[in-house]
């Protein structure tokens, strides 16, 4: 069960990763739109702002289609087999499903306790999905679906059907059943949304003021999930609704990024609900923080090689957003160390929303310069300087705390080992000498360093016939084995240049970094090839 919720996990990251991009470019439209920021020349009118509008509203694209991204990302990482059709599949039956509650609803609108009258939008519980007037589900009810018709189609798929009947087969027999199914699902759909909108509304106002508390265990739990990869759970109900708002926090706060920047008010009290998306500060502050301390412990002959480990790795995490490269690198030997780093993250985000901080911050610096920093700083430069003030404390505190526990529990931390070679990534050269001389892979093109680290994984999992699913989200690696007995030891996938690897049972994630779709695609392909 496990391994199947961190598949899901991993696959719903999959349009996620659209996100950071068009959040940039709809934070620099807005940017470059603001008279106060660029000056006159971004005056209503004018050609530069009609530029940057047309850019703005093509910016926009990933937030106003967010349902239909989901339904389409989930099959490319769910479906066991012809992934691009069930892709198709779930596109047709959710638009179907949406149809069909429209109709309901434009039918049987009092039975249903729902005005279909009012315009979609706003507090009417409506939305236009594909042009079609619906109930708003947001990416949940975009998940659900999709989910069910991947269920659908690694069930019936390949289903033979009698030869008179053949044009049903495949992806037809798949839109078929999902057809009839969502009739019950929509009527449900319609009859209980609403119910569950009206507690939404009132969940919202709770969570928004729940205050300091609410926001330190959201953030313990977004940190302290990163290794079994639920944390997209946690996060996801927030930062893309309908948590505490109807549409998301990033979609809010992009909507009213000109407002609250206009305004003398204190943020925290034109967006409470920016509380729930600052996490991203432990990525840089904390970041910053434990690589230091990583230094400042690593033998003195160590040093340099542990520099220019994690600098790249910082700097990932940093400017990025992306930290499990670094987290990774100290889980493993010490969990209880990764517990106080999630209680640091938490106690940092709930330090900086009692002093009145709050915004979009769920990604690393580039983000928050983009997002926050520069339209906020004309007006709310006073709160700027109070986050950079509390997040240095905070990079302090990292560095006293991390260095004190890696020599008082005597951590094996990166430049520590008793091996100093240890601490380098290997090649695959490096790797095959090690092993005596294996012999090299079939096929396998000179200087494609996707696939030798492919090779690598592939064969410290024990080859091809020990491998029963592929999968990928957007860091990980993710394999289930037919056999976890015979997988190689941790130093085995370093030597590919793997920064870690979880193990749950047949379940298994390797921490490839950014790479990962290239590695998962020449893993493949040699998979094909041993086949």
């Amino acid at each position: 069960m496990m391994e199947k919720v961190q598949r899901f996990g991993g696959a719903m990251f999959t349009p996620v990763l659209l996100f950071s991009f068009a959040g940039l470019m709809v934070s620099l439209a807005i940017i470059c739109k603001n008279p106060m920021l660029v000056g006159s020349i971004a005056t209503e009118g004018t050609v530069w702002y009609g530029i940057w509008s047309i850019i703005e509203d093509g910016a926009w694209t990933v937030f106003n289609q967010m349902e239909l991204l989901f339904v389409i990302g989930l099959p490319i990482g769910l479906a066991k087999k012809a992934n691009a059709r069930a892709v198709m599949e779930a596109f047709v039956v959710y638009l179907t499903f949406q149809y069909f509650v429209g109709g309901m609803l434009k039918n049987f609108s009092h039975f249903f306790g729902v005005d279909y009258a009012m315009d979609a939008g706003g507090t009417s519980g409506l939305k236009l999905i594909a042009n079609i007037k619906t109930l708003d589900t947001g990416i949940v009810g975009a998940i659900v679906i999709s989910a069910i018709v991947v269920w659908i189609h690694n069930r019936y798929f390949d289903t033979k059907l009698p030869d008179w009947l053949g044009i049903f087969q495949g992806s037809s027999f798949v839109v078929i059943i999902g057809f009839f199914l969502m009739l019950p699902i929509a009527f449900l759909v319609a009859l209980v949304w609403p119910k569950i909108q009206g507690g939404i509304n009132s969940m919202q106002g709770f969570l928004a003021s729940s205050g300091v508390l609410g926001v330190w265990i959201y953030t313990f739990l977004e940190r302290i999930l990163i290794p079994t990869g639920l944390h997209h759970f946690i996060y996801s109900p927030f930062v893309f609704g309908p948590a505490v708002t109807p549409d998301g926090i990033t979609r809010a706060w992009m909507a009213n990024l000109n407002d609250f920047a206009a305004s003398t008010k204190p943020l925290k009290q034109l967006f409470p609900e920016g509380g729930f998306a600052m996490h991203g500060n432990s990525k840089m502050f904390g970041s910053i923080g434990i690589a230091s301390a990583f230094y400042l412990t690593a033998k003195p002959e160590n040093k340099k090689k542990v520099i220019s480990i994690l600098i790249p790795v910082t700097l990932t995490a940093f400017l990025a957003g992306i930290t499990e490269p670094l987290e990774f690198t100290f889980l493993f030997i010490s969990p209880p160390l990764f517990a106080i780093h999630a209680v640091l993250a938490a106690s940092m985000t709930a330090t900086m929303y009692a002093f009145g901080v709050s915004g979009d911050m769920g990604g690393g610096f580039l983000d928050l310069l983009a997002k926050n920093w520069i339209p906020m700083f004309a007006n709310h430069k006073t709160e700027i300087f109070t986050q950079l003030a509390i997040g240095l404390a905070f990079t302090v505190l990292y560095i006293l705390i991390f260095r004190f526990l890696i020599l008082k529990w005597d951590l094996p931390t990166p430049g520590r080992e008793a091996v100093s070679d240890d601490i380098k990534l290997f090649t695959k050269k490096d790797y095959k000498a090690k092993k005596a001389g294996g012999a090299s892979d079939a096929g396998e093109p000179e200087g494609n360093r996707y696939r030798e680290s492919a090779a690598i994984y592939l064969e410290a999992f024990g080859g091809a016939d020990n491998i029963e699913k592929v999968n990928n989200c957007a860091t990980r690696l993710r394999i289930t084995v037919n056999d976890p007995a015979i997988v190689a030891a941790d130093d085995a996938f370093r030597a590919g240049g793997a920064h870690g690897v979880v193990r749950n049972g047949k379940a298994f994630q390797v921490i490839v970094g950014l790479d990962v779709p290239q590695v998962r695609e020449q893993f493949e392909q040699l998979l094909d090839i041993k086949d």
